[in-house]
């Protein structure tokens, strides 16, 4: 048995939207995690590493199809990069989720790398001064946690290699990683803001009330698709969530705000930063 797909659609689709587009010619700064299946380690492609290691600028199609090969679902995808030297740099990509299921703290890494280095952007910026930055962090949801349990330890004590595999039409084991893993990025980072006194600039918009049937990784009818956007339109309207560090559970937030107008505010800071560093760059460029 193979993967669910063969990919063969996704891969022409996604080499026909970016065509010959690189990782260096993207519009922003961007770190997209992928995992390297033969050598059994985390590639971070972030426009960041390029001046360091030029083998990480491929083509855009390729590092999208290496991210999304989700296992079961999509086969495992290999590709080689030339950089302009003609160094070559072969790469056998499975699915970002394995290494980062929450890539928040990878943007945050990449960011503070480049502020230990003393990217002129950052020069005011201390490698651990997380008080000064703004973080959006956007789930994709997950299962409603409201005593509908979808495994127990009863259920878990009578699996083997099978059934941690597959039981329950599902795969028990893919699902303990990738919801730990992006749990304790989200409970890190808001510890890290607490003790910051900088709550505000972090936000983590998530649902957690989705059904089965609207958690699914592939179910791509038009009536669930159509269902996912009203479900957005909805999270929107919601109250701006933090995770509880006594339970471990989530709380409203003190502002009272909804995702919505957090989201407004989030915009404006950005939009501000944005001009003054434009105006500051123009400053630079007339008093030399």
């Amino acid at each position: 048995m193979g993967p669910e797909y063969d990919g063969v659609y996704l891969h022409d689709l996604l080499r026909k939207e970016l065509l010959d587009t690189r990782l260096s010619q993207t519009l922003t700064n961007v770190a997209i995690p992928t995992f390297d299946i033969k050598r059994l380690q985390p590639v971070i492609f972030s426009n960041f590493q390029l001046t360091t290691d030029p083998t990480l600028d491929a083509l855009l199609s390729d590092i999208c199809i290496g991210t999304s090969a989700a296992p079961t679902y999509l086969p495992a995808y290999h590709f080689e990069n030339e950089d302009k030297d003609g160094n070559i740099r072969d790469f056998d990509l499975v699915d970002g989720g394995v290494t980062a299921n929450n890539p928040t703290l990878v943007a945050v890494t990449e960011l503070t790398k480049q502020i230990y280095n003393e990217d002129p952007n950052y020069l005011s910026i201390k490698p651990m001064d997380y008080g000064k930055f703004l973080v959006i962090s956007l789930g994709t949801g997950t299962a409603r946690m409201d005593g509908k349990e979808k495994y127990n330890a009863d259920m878990a004590a009578k699996w083997g290699l099978l059934g941690w595999l597959t039981a329950g039409g599902s795969s028990p084991l893919i699902d303990v990683f990738t919801q730990s893993s992006g749990d304790m990025v989200d409970y890190h980072l808001s510890v890290v803001f607490q003790a910051l006194n900088s709550e505000p600039n972090y936000i983590r918009i998530q649902e957690d009330t989705l059904s089965t049937t609207e958690s699914s990784t592939d179910l791509a009818t038009t009536e669930n698709l159509n269902a996912l956007v009203e479900i957005g339109g909805r999270l929107l309207k919601k109250p701006v969530t933090r995770v509880n560090l006594d339970t471990g559970g989530t709380k409203l937030c003190e502002s009272g705000d909804t995702n919505e107008e957090a989201l407004i505010k989030f915009a404006k800071l950005l939009s501000d930063e944005r001009n003054y560093r434009e105006v500051n760059s123009i400053g630079k460029s007339h008093r030399r």
